[in-house]
């Protein structure tokens, strides 16, 4: 965008950047880069002319210099807020009416407006709230006075190199915090906050493998249906039987949190999915009608169907199951920091929880040979881009299937 420009002022000391808003803006083309005013005999779209507007950003100039000989005699340099406060201080306190100086919206302020607006628009679950907390305490300890004039591509490549520096974070997490800020200044920019366009065009190149999926195959489900729990942890039991009633149904966690005794037909499960709204009708085998068999006249708060337990405690209580169950294989994680490959082997129970389950259904029900649309009727998938990962998996499953003739 090269119309009608805002015109910024900078002020750079000490290892610190403050930018200001005179207020005033400018076509490209009519601005004079060598001596950072406007060209003489140009105006703007407001019809201010280049005398009155040069004439303003030398005074500017003169009271920035002004501030920091005050504070000279105070032996200590101006914090970026004191510099602010007391510039936008001489502004309206000076006795020329038309001044055009504009106070700066807070970048954090804004950031809040965000969260409320997009968390009513889109329905947000609590989860993003806490996600979107997250993005907001990274981004003040990056730095506690940012403004949106700071992002041009120096900011955004030292905000990538923060985070992988000092937060510590693989590449494929930076990725997430870059989309996250991507999503807010890209609305900020709609609501007419600033014009600062420049993070459209950053794509830093961050290495990323892709996230590997964890299932159960056939034989480690049966395993852990079929495992002997010992007396002193019967708490695993109920827990075990929500886990597998996911993995016979693909129902996320909060749905099967959520699941009523009104949602249970004769042959089927009726339900309006948690994180999606979608309305789905999930018919019944006989893996999970048993288990449903099992409950029916058990009495739980809120009609609820089954026995389910916090997400916290079943993530926890299903790694020790499937460690009972002996599913240990190693499994190995390969991810990037920069460009260092890091990998890491862990036991494939310690890497089991609730959302395994639904990741079981769905390879299990396409290894079988269930047409990929008919899973997607079961699980609410809408496109087939979110399925691929899944069926990459059951052709895997399917290929190394295929070795067993060798052995005839």
């Amino acid at each position: 965008m090269t119309d009608n420009i805002p015109v910024r002022m900078r002020v750079i000391y000490a290892g610190t950047r403050v930018d200001f808003s005179t207020g005033y803006r400018i076509d490209a083309v009519k601005w004079d880069y060598d001596k950072q005013r406007v060209k003489n005999g140009c105006t703007n779209k407001l019809k201010q002319t280049a005398s009155e507007i040069n004439a303003d950003l030398l005074k500017y100039f003169s009271d920035i210099q002004m501030i920091f000989k005050e504070f000279e005699v105070t032996g200590k340099a101006p914090t970026p807020q004191q510099l602010k406060q007391v510039f936008y201080e001489k502004q309206k306190n000076a006795d020329t009416v038309e001044i055009a100086v504009t106070p700066k919206v807070d970048f954090m302020t804004v950031f809040d407006e965000f969260v409320t607006e997009s968390g009513k628009q889109n329905n947000w679950a609590l989860s993003t709230y806490q996600k979107f907390a997250g993005v907001r305490a990274i981004l003040i300890e990056f730095d506690s006075v940012l403004t949106f004039e700071d992002w041009d591509e120096v900011k955004l490549n030292d905000y990538v190199a923060w985070l992988r520096d000092v937060r510590d974070m693989r590449n494929s997490s930076i990725e997430k915090q870059i989309d996250f800020l991507k999503w807010f200044l890209r609305w900020s920019v709609k609501k007419g906050y600033h014009s600062n366009t420049t993070f459209e065009g950053f794509s830093p190149r961050l290495k990323c493998t892709q996230k590997k999926i964890i299932f159960l195959t056939c034989d480690e489900l049966t395993r852990l249906k079929n495992c002997q729990i010992p007396e002193t942890k019967k708490y695993l039991e109920r827990v075990r039987d929500v886990f597998l009633f996911c993995c016979f149904t693909g129902l996320r966690y909060s749905d099967v949190f959520n699941l009523k005794r009104s949602d249970v037909k004769e042959n089927h499960i009726e339900i309006t999915t948690v994180k999606t709204a979608d309305s789905l009708v999930i018919e019944l085998n006989n893996h999970s009608r048993a288990i449903l068999d099992k409950y029916k006249d058990v009495v739980f708060e809120n009609h609820k169907v089954l026995p389910v337990v916090t997400n916290q405690n079943m993530n926890d209580y299903v790694k020790e199951l499937a460690e009972l169950a002996e599913i240990n294989e190693p499994i190995r994680e390969t991810y990037y920091k920069g460009s260092q490959r890091i990998d890491i082997v862990t036991p494939k129970y310690a890497l089991i929880a609730s959302h395994a389950a639904r990741r079981t259904f769905i390879c299990n029900a396409l290894s079988l040979g269930i047409p990929p649309h008919v899973v997607m009727k079961w699980t609410g998938h809408s496109d087939y881009k979110a399925m691929k990962p899944y069926i990459d998996i059951a052709d895997d499953i399917k290929s190394n299937a295929m070795g067993k003739f060798n052995q005839l």
